[in-house]
């Protein structure tokens, strides 16, 4: 059984084997506005952001994920009950900011590096995020694929011996039952030259009790697997995401964490360094902090560039290196990913620079190697 955080009154009275049963979460997520105001005291704004967004993007929410919510400006209800603000839109904002839909060779697989492909398995998710890079598809049951678009998409895996790495996306591909997950799993490593599978889920976030004993042995043959998975504050650190990032790791998956710089949320470096240590604590690698990607819907959370590279910045030699993410910027468009690092640089004189440190203090590296004429 799982450990037992607080529980919204409203499911008090649920067995501990209904509430650790992923199925009865899902099952029971929160979907409407009618039930969710018998749970919480909707705001006029959340109300506004509800009906505008009905046929758009839906919300949801596990009867888990929202004992954490608190009062309207709860970094956990932010992410997850639309707001007024989400009808704000911008020039610069988009439906496919990084140009997923342009580099599909077949219908439900990216392809925009070189040596990896994003494989999209399912429209749904436990939670949808209010910062949701494919608002424009999840929660849209038409955009699930069919057994003709997997076998489209495997046939040019096989054609396309370049893709090592292969992302295992949606939605959230732990959605699906456990032998659904396998069997997708069991046809990618059957591709010889594929090396990498990694599973990209929420679910340790908003759905722990979906990280089962059975799921993990029943993948355990497919290994080396890779778990991408999304905390963004310390709120969502409860006991029972501990313990589905400490099953994971048991069983020889290599986890690593992805957030989203979110303002108002945890645009701040006591939130990103609180993060990264508790999930260095339950084994979890800090990977990336994403930029929020230019998605429509999302203009009222997304922060300065120069936010994340400040947090960075009072984060080096304050806290463990494991534990600072890199900062990600997945350019629109499908230019791809780079990442932004604080400019040291103080001084260039000739071949002497001259550097800060992270308090303030300067050095100086005199960059002259042995073979430099």
């Amino acid at each position: 059984m799982m450990p037992r955080s607080v529980r919204h009154p409203a499911w008090c009275d649920v067995s501990d084997a209904d509430w650790s049963d992923w199925r009865w979460q899902l099952r029971r997520r929160v979907r409407d506005l009618a039930t969710l105001e018998t749970l919480i005291a909707v705001t006029d704004e959340e109300r506004r952001g509800i009906t505008g967004r009905v046929g758009t993007f839906p919300f949801a929410a596990t009867p888990y994920y929202l004992s954490l919510f608190e009062g309207p400006d709860c970094p956990v209800r932010r992410q997850a009950i639309p707001h007024a603000d989400e009808l704000l839109t911008t020039p610069w904002d988009l439906d496919d900011p990084l140009g997923e839909d342009p580099h599909s060779p077949v219908p439900n697989l990216v392809h925009r590096y070189p040596d990896r492909a994003l494989l999209y398995v399912t429209h749904n998710c436990a939670v949808y995020c209010r910062h949701c890079t494919r608002a424009r598809k999840v929660g849209d049951a038409r955009t699930a694929p069919s057994r003709a678009m997997f076998e489209a998409a495997y046939d040019y895996l096989r054609r396309t011996p370049a893709i090592k790495d292969v992302l295992v996306s949606g939605g959230d591909p732990l959605s699906l039952s456990d032998d659904r997950l396998v069997e997708i799993i069991a046809a990618l490593r059957a591709i010889p030259h594929i090396e990498i599978i990694r599973l990209c889920t929420r679910n340790p976030v908003t759905l722990p009790q979906r990280i089962t004993p059975a799921l993990l042995e029943a993948l355990r043959p497919y290994h080396p697997l890779f778990v991408s998975t999304h905390f963004n504050h310390p709120r969502e650190c409860t006991p029972e995401a501990a313990q589905a990032l400490n099953l994971l790791a048991d069983a020889g998956f290599s986890v690593g964490n992805q957030m989203v710089l979110l303002r108002g949320i945890n645009d701040d470096e006591p939130t990103v360094t609180e993060l990264g240590r508790w999930l260095l604590r339950n084994r979890c690698r800090p990977y990336y902090m994403f930029q929020c990607d230019p998605v429509g819907g999302t203009a009222h959370l997304r922060t300065a560039v120069q936010t994340g590279v400040d947090i960075l910045d009072r984060m080096r030699g304050r806290v463990s290196g494991l534990a600072i993410p890199q900062l990600a910027v997945d350019l629109p468009g499908g230019g791809g990913k780079i990442t932004l690092v604080p400019d040291r640089l103080v001084k260039l004189d000739g071949k002497r620079r001259v550097y800060r440190d992270a308090f303030g203090g300067t050095f100086d590296y005199v960059d002259a190697p042995l073979d430099d004429s």
